[in-house]
């Protein structure tokens, strides 16, 4: 999955993010440059954010941002990556509500959108992956921690 990113160019390293809205932004960049999805979903994303509360903190330092399956402006499934330095805070006062890592989704296969959701499980619940994730700085990180701590 990782190297995956790396190939689609689905990745971003960044020092921080004013707040959680930019970071919700800038983690959907690279899936608006190569046309996954318009720049309409971004706010879709940050609307839902703002209307259920930050569901999509998914763990203390990750999240997923994401809005409802076959979103208009998305045209294919796919999940990008963010690694911000500095955690933004979707609920201040809480860090368990902290995130440095962003798993951006797009979905308009569901199919396809279910084995992303499995292979982002997995990656999830290795401890060591996730430890190696906040400390990556480049794509080269990223290939080194699917290969180390991914597969094998």
């Amino acid at each position: 999955m990782l190297k995956e990113f790396v190939k689609l160019n689905h990745y971003k390293f960044a020092k921080e993010a004013s707040d959680w809205e930019e970071a919700v932004r800038m983690s959907c960049e690279c899936l608006e440059v190569d046309g996954t999805v318009e720049a309409n979903y971004k706010d879709d994303i940050i609307a839902c954010v703002k209307k259920y509360g930050p569901y999509i903190v998914i763990m203390p330092n990750v999240a997923m941002p994401h809005c409802q399956e076959c979103a208009k402006g998305v045209h294919k499934t796919a999940i990008a990556f963010m690694k911000l330095k500095k955690p933004v805070s979707f609920e201040p006062g809480n860090p368990e509500m902290d995130a440095r890592l962003f798993f951006t989704l797009a979905s308009c296969n569901p199919d396809q959108h279910l084995e992303n959701m499995t292979k982002l499980s997995e990656l999830l619940m290795n401890e060591k992956a996730v430890a190696a994730l906040l400390e990556a700085e480049t794509p080269e990180d990223l290939i080194k921690i699917q290969e180390t701590c991914l597969e094998g």
